[in-house]
């Protein structure tokens, strides 16, 4: 049935039979071993090597997210106040921050669930904000006209 041949003494594989040498079919490996004198870096010790790029390319990257912040901050609030705002930002902010950097870029779930809740603060902002542009239109009305308050 389906192509498949019945099961016979002549067809089974004998279990005193050798398995194949599977070291000689083994690939070589890909990259030639490196000689020391071909080593590139500071170090001739390659981990003390990686340890000295990683450091310098997270001080870059900080360098490089922290001007960016005070780039775009200061186009709104000026350059001393957004120095200050940067240069300010309490412990739990910068934690917080921290951690749903790592939650997003982790998995495609940590990063749906981080996305949403951006995206939820923005709309709870800019709702606030509106209601609050509402409220001041309402008072400046309310002084020409010198209606009552509402309440």
């Amino acid at each position: 049935m389906f192509g498949r041949s019945k099961r016979t003494k002549e067809n089974l594989v004998e279990p005193e039979a050798e398995a194949p040498d599977l070291a000689e079919d083994a690939p070589e490996p890909l990259a030639p071993a490196i000689e020391q004198e071909a080593m590139r870096g500071p170090s001739p010790n390659p981990a003390t090597n990686l340890m000295i790029h990683d450091v310098a390319l997270r001080v870059g990257g900080r360098m490089l997210r922290t001007s960016l912040e005070k780039g775009l901050l200061s186009n709104r609030y000026g350059q001393s106040r957004a120095k200050e705002m940067i240069d300010g930002r309490s412990g739990t902010s910068a934690l917080a921050s921290y951690l749903a950097t790592r939650m997003a870029t982790r998995s495609l779930p940590g990063a749906i669930v981080v996305g949403t809740g951006l995206f939820a603060k923005t709309m709870f902002d800019r709702s606030r904000a509106k209601r609050r542009v509402r409220r001041e239109a309402e008072r400046a009305l309310r002084k020409q006209k010198k209606l009552p308050p509402a309440d």
